[in-house]
């Protein structure tokens, strides 16, 4: 059996490694003085330290090779933007068309096709603009109240972090080594607290946040819904248009389903093509429910 300092000592490396993802060239401010003494653990043999140093060079090496052997992977946010934007892209614009379509006039279909794209694109676009900017405000938010608790509240600040390690059920020496790294650095603990106690991640909620998200969702409603425009331009029967707008829309729908299963790296083919008929299923009753209407009430 392993002796209970060389346990705690691997556990110890082990949070380091996961909780700190910090550049060994980021400097960090001192531990402040009035610190609770009944809360973290000063005094460490010289063989613990040793170990514990030998441990962290180990790990920022990993890191560093982890980094540059990792693969690019896009951001799941984005997926999920371009998902919001392209669905509701083909199946409103469709909607439209279809029951525009009754009216027996191509041109009133494309015009009105093209000025909901516009509209349509605009409105989804600030919509996901100003949501992502909410979400960012309350990160900033979240952000600047912890760095007061940090600077005002010592004692109160470490009460979080107990509370945060009280589902793993580690030691108390291990939980005091823990604390005695965290307030060893102001700028270190308030980055633990955002990520393991709010589960919040400065990525997610960078200023570019917002554009990018309002950026891509207006994007992907209009490659949509002129995907399900496009027939109405190419073909004269406006009847053949329509069934050529639902090929279109249909397609694209399973087609975008299995892309954006496969671009975040999955490799299983029966999940892909799982969520491409997923998407296209509901899409088509999307679709469908709003076709549906348009000809009861049109008679």
């Amino acid at each position: 059996m392993l002796p209970v300092s060389h346990f705690n000592n691997m556990v110890l490396a082990l949070f380091k490694a996961l909780l700190f993802n910090k550049g060994k060239r980021e400097q960090y401010s001192p531990l402040r003085s009035h610190s609770p003494p009944n809360d973290i653990e000063t005094n460490s043999s010289p063989e613990s330290a040793t170990s514990t140093s030998q441990t962290d060079t180990h790990d920022e090496k990993s890191r560093e090779e982890n980094e540059h052997t990792s693969p690019a992977r896009i951001n799941p946010r984005i997926i999920s933007d371009a998902t919001i934007g392209l669905s509701d892209g083909l199946t409103v614009p469709f909607a439209l068309t279809a029951g525009l379509s009754a009216l027996g006039d191509n041109k009133i279909v494309i015009y009105s096709g093209f000025a909901e794209l516009v509209a349509g694109g605009i409105s989804m676009g600030l919509g996901g603009y100003l949501g992502a900017k909410s979400e960012a405000e309350a990160y900033r938010a979240a952000l600047a109240e912890t760095r007061k608790i940090v600077t005002r509240d010592p004692q109160k600040a470490v009460s979080l972090v107990r509370a945060t390690f009280s589902s793993f059920e580690f030691s108390e020496l291990a939980i005091a080594e823990m604390l005695s790294s965290l307030l060893a650095s102001p700028e270190r603990l308030v980055d633990f607290l955002m990520k393991f106690h709010h589960q919040l991640v400065e990525a997610e909620h960078a200023p570019s946040r917002a554009y990018i998200c309002g950026t891509t969702i207006a994007f992907g409603y209009v490659v949509g819904g002129f995907l399900a425009l496009l027939p109405y331009l190419l073909l004269p029967r406006i009847q053949d248009a329509f069934w050529g707008s639902a090929i279109v829309m249909t397609m694209a729908l399973f087609g975008f389903g299995w892309f954006k299963t496969a671009v975040v790296g999955e490799k299983d083919v029966v999940l892909c093509l799982k969520n491409g008929i997923q998407m296209m299923v509901l899409g088509g009753i999307a679709a469908g429910a709003a076709v549906g209407c348009v000809k009861a009430f049109g008679g």
